[in-house]
This record gives structure tokens, C-alpha cells and sequence, in this order.
């Protein structure tokens, strides 16, 4: 993956949002996101799309809900930058952490 293709997967705040909160949880499911975003569900799953699209993510379908984790093959510099941005904006991460801490995540 190139760094050209990897910040442009990410230029977008649901995007950016979602892929920094699931760095952080390891995994979420379609409905956690929802509720951490505050966003319907085919929004959140446009995105999800896109971003496995890009190569960032895979999702495994359990139930009626798909399953959101890193892909396996994002390179380790790829994964640092997420961990990196996580950890040092909790500011731009506080609410949906809050929302997903509340609905039990």
C-alpha cells in the first residue's frame, strides 16, 4: 500500500473515525459504530465498504451484523500511524469512546 492511497482512505472524518476507534478496540461490530458515531447504519456501512475497499479493514458477518477488525496486511507502518494518532488525540476520539464505553463495548 502506498502512503498516497493510505491517507486518502482516511480523508474523510467517518472514515478517520472509525478506522481509529476500531485500532483502539481491536474489533466493532456495525451497531457499536453506529451508536460511537452517532450515525445511521447505512452510512456507517458506506464507509465500512470503502475503507475495506481500500484494503484497510476486512469484516466478518456473525449473525445480522459484520465484524470490523484491521486487515492482516496493512503494513506495520500503517498500523503505527493509526496507534500514534489514536493515542496522541484523545480530544478528537472523547465522545465516541464515551458513547461506545456506555453502550457497553
Amino acid at each position: 500500500m502506498s502512503p498516497l492511497t493510505f491517507f486518502k482512505c482516511l480523508a474523510d472524518d467517518t472514515r478517520l473515525k472509525a478506522l481509529l476507534l476500531i485500532n483502539l478496540k481491536q474489533e466493532l461490530c456495525v451497531c457499536e459504530l453506529q451508536a460511537a458515531l452517532q450515525l445511521s447504519q447505512p452510512k456507517v456501512s458506506r464507509h465500512l465498504a470503502a475503507l475495506r475497499q481500500c484494503e484497510l479493514l476486512e469484516a466478518e458477518r456473525r449473525g445480522k451484523w459484520m465484524y470490523y477488525r484491521l486487515a492482516p496486511s496493512l503494513p506495520q507502518w500503517a498500523v503505527d500511524v493509526l496507534s500514534a494518532t489514536a493515542r496522541s488525540n484523545a480530544p478528537y476520539l472523547k465522545a465516541c469512546l464515551k458513547t461506545l464505553d456506555d453502550y457497553g463495548c
